[in-house]
């Protein structure tokens, strides 16, 4: 098995996930072996992805794994579950995440009006992701439904919209809801029709009856899965403090909510894109600040530059010393495009030249890459408002094995989040990641 050389917190951090993966492994296989349902099951897709590859050394050496066996890995993390083709956020998803062999699922998490903490993407996606506009909750939405309005010639003027936050109802009403999948329809003049608009690349086929969890739920469900757990602290979408809950106070809360299940620090990578946050879990919670994840959202800022240090703030070495220790950027920002290959990014190697240890996102979430994918590959596309170079290195969807073997082996990350884990599983496995 070849082996990454990491230094630094990187190195530490790679250490601390292997003494964990370690010292879990019985108990995990525990709850593994018992729910024999949850036997790692890849399904076709990694194999098609193999077949659509372009010839070359990495598809030979993925093809001599057809045949398994597959295990569960860290290094696959179910990013909101398995949304490609399950409600995000739900029973459902976890299960699939699961079964998928991602040895990390993710619950992000917010709060409702009374304070709960409970697994959604965002604070104000309801009208999204469940059917709260098709129910009597919908009186309580901060915005009603507005169908959408077209001049004389049949153009959009006005999207359709609404929205709806977990702020606006209690836990009682939340658990009344069922999950979908996350789409609207901006031309839609109904309720009904809005609810649509799932991408055509995903499916509604397991989206009737989506199981939405509290924060406590998702943390029981996963020991029970015998998986380990990354929730993300979600920054809330009404003025802070809330009915006197502080910012701080729902940091500390959704620590507590491990600590009271028994779960060990060393089993969870809390995240946000909220340095605060952060920083308050390395100050006032230790044991789960050493493996606390930055998730490195500066690319929002019209005054960031990846590929230029001087507009980072902080900057990387900043980070280190108050103790961060994993960094979390979409995969564009790690990648460049050399001579039409593609290599680590300036910003990749900034990053290991502090030390610090990688995870990226997200995998699988751009559909189809015969037209080069979307937002997660535009460092590789030409769709970055200042590419490095013209023309895209992406034409297949075979080449996200080629992407991601490029983050594994010279960028040198940690695990990567998936909407599909079981594409993540198969390659892990195959290079013998843990």
């Amino acid at each position: 098995m070849k082996r990454i050389i990491l230094t630094g917190a990187a190195a530490l951090v790679l250490a601390l996930s292997t003494a964990s993966l370690a010292e879990d492994d019985n108990e995990s296989e525990k709850h593994y072996n018992k729910d024999r349902g949850y036997e790692v099951q890849l399904g076709p897709r990694p194999f098609f992805l193999v077949e659509n590859m372009d010839p070359g050394q990495l598809k030979s050496r993925l093809e001599r794994c057809l045949s398994g066996p597959f295990k569960r890995t860290d290094f696959s993390i179910g990013h909101r579950g398995a949304p490609m083709q399950f409600p995000e956020h739900t029973l459902e998803s976890y299960q699939a995440a699961a079964r998928m062999g991602a040895g990390i699922v993710e619950c992000d998490v917010t709060f409702t009006q009374d304070k709960e903490l409970v697994c959604r993407h965002s604070q104000c996606d309801l009208h999204t992701t469940t059917n709260m506009l098709e129910t009597p909750l919908a009186e309580k939405c901060s915005e009603s439904f507005q169908p959408a309005a077209f001049d004389e010639n049949g153009n959009l003027v006005t999207p359709a919209s609404a929205r709806c936050c977990t702020s606006d109802i209690t836990l009682a009403d939340f658990k009344t809801l069922k999950g979908k999948m996350d789409a609207s329809n901006p031309r839609a003049a109904s309720v009904a029709d809005y609810m649509k608009g799932t991408a055509d690349w995903r499916t509604d086929l397991y989206a009737t009856r989506g199981t939405l969890l509290t924060h406590k739920e998702s943390i029981a469900l996963f020991q029970k899965l015998g998986v380990k757990m990354t929730p993300e602290l979600k920054s809330p979408s009404v003025p802070m403090p809330f009915d006197g809950f502080t910012q701080e106070d729902f940091a500390q809360k959704m620590i507590d909510e491990y600590k009271e299940a028994r779960v060990r620090a060393s089993k969870v990578w809390a995240q946000s894109f909220n340095l605060g946050d952060v920083l308050y879990w390395i100050q006032n919670e230790p044991d789960f600040g050493k493996q606390a994840v930055y998730l490195d959202g500066r690319y929002d800022d019209p005054a960031f530059d990846h590929r230029n240090p001087a507009t980072w703030s902080p900057p990387m070495e900043q980070l280190v010393i108050d103790g961060v220790q994993i960094i979390a950027p979409p995969m564009w920002m790690l990648l460049e495009t050399e001579n039409g290959q593609t290599v680590p990014s300036r910003y990749a190697e900034a990053v290991k030249d502090a030390g610090l240890g990688i995870i990226t996102w997200t995998f699988e979430r751009d559909g189809p890459l015969d037209n080069g994918g979307g937002w997660y590959f535009q460092t590789l596309n030409g769709q970055n408002p200042n590419p490095s170079q013209p023309g895209s290195v992406i034409n297949n969807d075979g080449d996200m094995y080629d992407v991601l073997h490029v983050l594994t082996k010279k960028v040198g990350i940690l695990g990567i989040f998936s909407d599909w884990p079981a594409t993540v599983t198969y390659y892990a496995n195959c290079l013998n990641l843990k």
